[in-house]
């Protein structure tokens, strides 16, 4: 089917019905977002027929954009609120961070690839009205730290390894949430927090995601 003939307003509430709320999403504010936001907006002109399928779609440049079901229960277990400041790293083409804005949050997503940054500060004109998320060139795995403290970081992908200059990011109760990949282990959601100056992890769903190139472990690398 091509994307032109397509209901993307009845795919967005198939996407709810049948891979959001049975899987436990029931973040109202979250769903809202979801269930409004023009995902196909955030996909290039071939693959927007696959925009709320329940897996992961081909971005280009080697990347992917995350299954919405995998997304929004990494996202529930970082209860973002209205009012916080978030930072999406490896934003790719700007989805988590418009879903975020759309919360009502102040979202700044840094994403390594020029293609994706064009793309992705595109698609956020197109899809949101106000409160739209800043998208900016630079390395995912530096972070912001000009603009730190952040009480919300999501990485939008599978890593390997965080620094702990990512975890210094974040304000006293902040979160961060990704995919973590271990060796001979499926991806699980995690979310860190900080509290009392130390880091705290706690793991939750499976995730499928590819490991994001900036997060990888160098050869020969020990934990």
């Amino acid at each position: 089917m091509l994307a032109m003939d397509m209901d993307f307003a009845r795919a967005r509430r198939f996407m709810r019905d049948g891979q959001l709320t049975p899987n436990g999403v029931t973040d109202p504010l979250l769903l809202g977002a979801m269930d409004t936001l023009a995902r196909e907006l955030f996909l290039p002109p071939e693959m927007r027929h696959r925009s709320y399928a329940d897996e992961g779609v081909p971005l280009g440049e080697g990347r992917v954009m995350l299954a919405p079901m995998v997304l929004a229960r990494l996202l529930q277990m970082a209860l973002p609120q209205p009012g916080e400041r978030a930072l999406v790293l490896a934003s790719g083409t700007g989805y988590g961070a418009a879903v975020l804005a759309r919360m009502g949050l102040k979202v700044l997503g840094i994403e390594a690839e020029p293609g994706l940054v064009a793309a992705a500060q595109h698609a956020v004109d197109f899809a949101l009205d106000a409160n739209r998320p800043v998208i900016e060139q630079g390395d995912p795995a530096m972070g912001a730290p000009a603009g730190a403290p952040f009480q919300l970081i999501l990485i939008e992908g599978a890593v390997e390894h965080v620094s702990p200059a990512l975890f210094a990011q974040l304000a006293e109760g902040g979160r961060l949430v990704t995919i973590r990949r271990e060796p001979g282990r499926m991806g699980r959601g995690v979310l860190y927090r900080r509290a009392g100056g130390a880091v705290s992890a706690i793991e939750g769903l499976d995730a499928a995601g590819p490991v994001l190139a900036a997060f990888a472990l160098s050869p020969g690398f020990v934990l």
